[in-house]
């Protein structure tokens, strides 16, 4: 949980100027959709809790592994210095929402569960439309002379 004085900081904190031209911001947890994709990282570590033991290996290593994927790959793609670079790592993030959105349908199919599911997809693709936007802007930047 967040507490007041945390979020204090992380309101004022600076934006930076990009290589690019385009405005950062100076740090990765100041994104809405990081901040979004972290959620959905902590949702799926508890609805995956009380999947089978069998699972443990399987699928909830596969499901952690894609949503971390995607919170890990926005990280690191908002410190880059051009948008040809920040687009191929969410380009990746963009990847692993897919993946995990497949693991979500097969959770489903093979009834385990979860009654988190119409949650969790709705979380997706709320990052997911959050994720396209960002990419869009950076494209966006890149065609600017």
């Amino acid at each position: 949980m967040v507490n007041e004085k945390d979020n204090n900081r992380r309101q004022s904190r600076p934006v930076a100027q990009g290589i690019t031209g385009a405005r950062r911001t100076a740090r990765f947890e100041d994104l809405d959709v990081w901040r979004k994709a972290h959620g959905l990282v902590l949702a799926i570590y508890g609805a995956t809790a009380v999947f089978p033991t069998e699972e443990r290996f399987g699928l909830v290593s596969q499901m952690r592994r894609a949503a971390i994927s995607v919170a890990a790959n926005i990280a690191e793609g908002a410190k880059k210095r051009t948008a040809r670079d920040q687009l191929n790592f969410y380009n990746i993030a963009q990847g692993s929402l897919e993946e995990l959105r497949y693991y979500l349908i097969l959770t489903r199919d093979l009834g385990y569960p979860s009654d988190r599911l119409d949650s969790l997809n709705s979380d997706l693709d709320r990052v997911a439309r959050m994720l396209y936007s960002l990419a869009q802007s950076c494209r966006a930047v890149n065609r600017k002379p």
